[in-house]
């Protein structure tokens, strides 16, 4: 939407898009001896068919031009360009009907500058000079929506000549004529740079009554002082060039026969006007750097913000309410859209002004010209109802604001709050409280769509707790809750807020009944557990011993099956985590398709003695293979159950991996400049790791590995640099907290995994159990000095040995299909297998 003013135009704001600028004598003159008009003739004909019979060529263009922006109006009401364009076009063919339908279109949904009041006015009365009251009208209204000194200048000498009241100078056109100055004296007279031709202006009229009265000494002594006083009150205001006016009332006062000292500039001229004038003097010095900024024609509008700022802000601390306001009125009269201004304004007459009148008229601008801050309509419905306005207006403006185009869903939940507070705080005034109910089912239809959870409860809580209270009615309340689960019901706080209210009002039976509906339900995170244990906590404060005694009965079989389903999903995470004590270098095997063919093994014989039941589990590479699988004594829990579940989870997952492996064999990753990083938090994300690496910089990209499942982080990830200057910055940073856990982070070197695995020394699947090398090194070591922890090879124990590392004594090629009394070998992956589902029991009977 294009800013709403441009009031420097020269009565031609479109000019750019098509349109030409009016003729001279369209405007009028603008009252300060600008774009004098040379005769009174109007610019438009008499009918709008006249208009576009016998045109020249260019008259057809614009019907069309006419007729394409009614129609984006009827599109977009809100296109404030539209409108301006559509409006020149109306005047530059003379329309005069449809521009003054256009007008009052336009003026519907946004404040018109000065200049385009100043065009309207003037328009109006070229055309309809009879129609007084009418214009007088559009003045009012002008003078209301900024503040502009020339505009308050032609209403002025509108009312002067054509109000005849005036112009026959009655009693009551006097008075009219006065008060009129008065509010214009009011509105811009402490203007520093323009107030002194409103001053002048009034001046003059009072002068002008002075020459016409005839012998009435009293009545001409009268005048004669209102002409003095208004001398003495604009010479104790700081406006520019003060000496002039200073010199102007001397030579004044020469006329009415007081004689002073040209020469001097303070003969003749009372002693209080002189201590007025020198300390008004003193304020334009202080203030004329301000203005002389402000003056600047090449500044942007931002550095004008900034300058109207600091002038507000200094008008503000020397405590004059009046040119403050003065001083507001002028910078969102150039700056019309500036949230700043606007906030500011409204919050300084909330604190200091307190004026019914004003408060409500600059609300009611500031929200006309800055409809999307809903900040903005918060106060403006306060302000309302501190002046204590009817509930006819608060509600017009209530659903002003609903019409409104919002950034979030938030703020029109914090706007129906707001009249709900409102609706509340006005029940002692005889509200029905079907006001509060209508608002909250209006609020609930209009956000549920958008509206988060959180937000969502919070609405229907507070409805329900004034259902409960204010309308006395616990079925109602009830029943807002009851329509909140069959949305959310999944959403552990809404059962929570609904126990606690049928707690709060005694109702045990109740509350009961609403945790034996929920106790069972799957909630996110540890909340099935707090249900469970909230219902315990309430029977032992609440219940009967039998009541506590069905709770624990009811709740301890749930417990057991939450610990059961936490352990095996524990499991299936775990089986794809690699132990924090593994490097970068030989983690990063693990995701990278091996480039080098490896010789096909024959199938391992059958045996005879192989238990019957067996496990399908994927390894990192997805191939499919058999583990024979045992029992595991839990303690406490039965192992047989809980070892029975966990080979279902895990044939079940393992086929599931082997199908998304081998989607991701492709994937191969260089790692010449990445950092391995582990122990990492597992409800961090990528964005936080490149925040932790925010004041190195450098991240390219970042890999964070997931469960292939559950898609939840493994705590494990890698982070490419642009170059090895910040990835040893990034090793730096081993050690230090990432969400309060401290993160190892190391360089990641898939050539050392490479050698290794040429060399044989250890295969893939082992390296998730120690450091490469381990097996090697401890077979060349004595037994003494082999650690206890450490598997060792002896005696006739070779069918878990790999054909590379275990031959029998005498072994020939010749004796290899005759050695049918021993243990048949094992094939390296038979061995990789054996040793995977080793680690695997081992890790399920500790967890259990």
């Amino acid at each position: 939407m294009a800013t709403p003013m441009e009031e420097d135009l020269p009565g031609a704001e479109a000019e750019a898009a098509g349109p030409a600028p009016p003729p001279a004598a369209a405007t009028g003159g603008d009252g300060d001896g600008e774009n004098p008009a040379p005769a009174p003739a109007s610019p438009f004909s008499d009918s709008d068919s006249d208009s576009d019979d016998g045109g020249e060529g260019g008259d057809a263009a614009d019907e069309l031009r006419i007729q394409a922006l009614e129609q984006a109006l009827q599109e977009q009401p809100l296109d404030y360009e539209s409108h301006v364009q559509y409006i020149q076009c109306l005047r530059k063919s003379g329309k005069i009907e449809k521009l003054r339908a256009a007008r009052e279109e336009m003026n519907k949904y946004f404040p018109l500058t000065p200049k385009m009041w100043q065009e309207w006015t003037k328009d109006e009365a070229s055309l309809r000079p009879e129609s007084f009251e009418d214009i007088e009208k559009l003045y009012e209204c002008g003078v209301q929506e900024y503040l502009s000194v020339r505009l308050w200048r032609d209403y002025l000498d509108f009312v002067e000549e054509n109000d005849k009241s005036v112009s026959q100078c009655s009693p009551s056109g006097l008075t009219k004529m006065r008060n009129l100055f008065e509010r214009a004296i009011t509105a811009g007279g402490l203007h520093v740079t323009d107030g002194s031709k409103l001053w002048e202006a009034y001046r003059e009229y009072e002068m002008a009554i002075l020459t016409i009265i005839d012998d009435d000494d009293e009545e001409k002594a009268k005048q004669v002082q209102r002409i003095r006083v208004l001398f003495h009150r604009q010479l104790s205001v700081p406006l520019v060039d003060m000496e002039s006016i200073l010199a102007e009332y001397k030579s004044w006062e020469a006329e009415q026969g007081n004689a002073n000292d040209p020469t001097s500039n303070f003969d003749g001229v009372p002693s209080n006007v002189v201590a007025a004038y020198k300390k008004a003097t003193e304020m334009y010095n202080v203030r004329k750097q301000y203005e002389d900024q402000l003056s600047n024609a090449d500044a942007s509008d931002g550095d004008k913000l900034e300058e109207f700022l600091k002038y507000i802000k200094f008008e503000e601390s020397s405590g004059d309410p009046a040119r403050v306001q003065v001083l507001y009125e002028r910078a969102v009269a150039e700056l019309p859209v500036s949230t700043d201004l606007w906030m500011g304004y409204t919050s300084y007459l909330d604190k200091t002004l307190k004026v019914p009148a004003v408060l409500k008229s600059v609300y009611q601008r500031a929200t006309r010209n800055c409809t999307w801050i809903s900040e903005l309509w918060v106060r403006y419905l306060l302000s309302l109802e501190r002046i204590r306005a009817s509930e006819e207006e608060l509600r017009h403006v209530f659903e002003q604001a609903l019409q409104c185009s919002f950034p979030s869903i938030k703020e029109y939940l914090e706007i129906y709050l707001t009249r709900v507070d409102s609706l509340r705080r006005r029940m002692a005034d005889g509200l029905d409280f079907q006001l509060i109910r209508q608002t909250f089912m209006d609020a609930t239809e209009f956000l549920s769509p958008q509206m988060g959870t959180e937000d969502l409860l919070l609405l229907h809580a507070y409805w329900a707790k004034l259902e409960r209270t204010l309308g006395n009615d616990l079925a109602a309340a009830r029943g807002v809750w009851e329509n909140t689960l069959k949305k959310s019901g999944s959403v552990l706080e809404v059962w929570q807020h609904y126990i606690a209210m049928e707690i709060e009002t005694e109702h045990i039976h109740e509350a009961r009944s609403l945790y034996k509906r929920c106790y069972t339900k799957r909630f996110s995170g540890s909340g099935s557990e707090e249900i469970c244990h909230a219902w315990i906590r309430f029977e032992r404060e609440c219940g009967t011993l039998e009541d506590y005694d069905l709770a624990v009965k009811k709740v301890n079989p749930r417990l057991k099956e939450l610990m059961m389903f936490k352990a095996q999903q524990e499991v299936k995470v775990d089986t794809h985590v690699v132990p924090k004590e593994t490097t970068g270098s030989d983690f990063s095997q693990k995701r990278k398709s091996s480039k080098i063919p490896t010789k096909q093994q024959p199938p391992a014989k059958k045996k005879k003695d192989n238990p019957p039941n067996s496990a399908v589990l994927s390894d990192d590479h997805g191939s499919k293979e058999q583990i024979s699988t045992g029992h595991v004594k839990t303690g406490e829990v039965s192992g047989e159950k809980t070892q029975a579940s966990m080979e279902v989870n895990l044939v079940d997952g393992s086929r599931r991996e082997n199908t998304a492996s081998k989607e991701s064999k492709s994937n191969f990753y260089s790692d010449k400049c990445t950092a391995y990083m582990s122990n990492i938090d597992l409800t961090a994300n990528e964005e936080h790791i490149r925040r932790f690496f925010s004041d190195i910089g450098g991240v390219t990209a970042i890999r964070l590995l997931r469960d292939k499942f559950t898609k939840k982080s493994r705590g494990i990830a890698y982070v490419d640099f642009s170059d090895n200057e910040h990835l040893e910055a990034a090793i730096r940073k081993n050690k230090h907290k990432l969400l309060a856990k401290k993160v190892s982070v190391a360089r990641s070197d898939p050539s050392k995994g490479k050698k290794n695995r040429e060399a044989g020394s250890f295969s893939k699947d082992q390296a998730t159990s120690g450091d490469r090398g381990e097996t090697a090194e401890f077979a060349n070591r004595p037994d003494k000095e082999i650690p206890k922890d450490k598997p060792t090879i002896t005696g006739k124990n070779t069918f878990a040995a790999p054909r590379s590392v275990v031959k029998p004594l005498g072994w020939t090629q010749k004796d290899e299909k005759s050695d049918v009394g021993a243990e048949e070998l094992k094939s390296n992956e038979e061995f990789r297998n054996l040793l995977l589902k080793k680690c695997v029991d081992l890790h399920v009977a500790i967890k259990l």
